[in-house]
């Protein structure tokens, strides 16, 4: 009887740590949707633009020491997955590093 009783207990501990809430999601502010739209998203195309010259000036660099990927996730990559992959006034987005995202190839 008391086996029983700890392996009730037990199973429903494991249960209980391993399931997660269910959370609803917040509704989005219009005025951060807006901001997000005018201001945002422009600068972080602008800085995509930007981050793609610099990483053609220092493609030959980046050659040289064999870090093409991380130089191309930082200055290319990460700021276009920000401009065009994320949800409108979505700031929540898990910022990734080149090093995870060099970790996925």
């Amino acid at each position: 009887m008391r086996n029983r009783v700890m392996t009730i207990v037990c199973a429903a501990a494991i249960g209980c740590a391993t399931t997660t809430p269910a959370f609803a999601a917040p509704e989005d502010d219009p005025l951060v949707v807006t901001a997000d739209a005018l201001i945002m998203r422009p600068a972080l195309f602008a800085s995509t633009v930007a981050g793609s010259a610099i990483f053609l000036v220092a493609l030959p660099f980046a050659a040289i020491s064999k870090s093409i990927k991380p130089t191309a996730q930082a200055l290319v990559v990460t700021p276009a997955k920000a401009t065009f992959t994320r949800g409108l006034g979505d700031f929540d987005y898990e910022k990734s590093t080149p090093a995870n995202e060099i970790a996925a190839y």
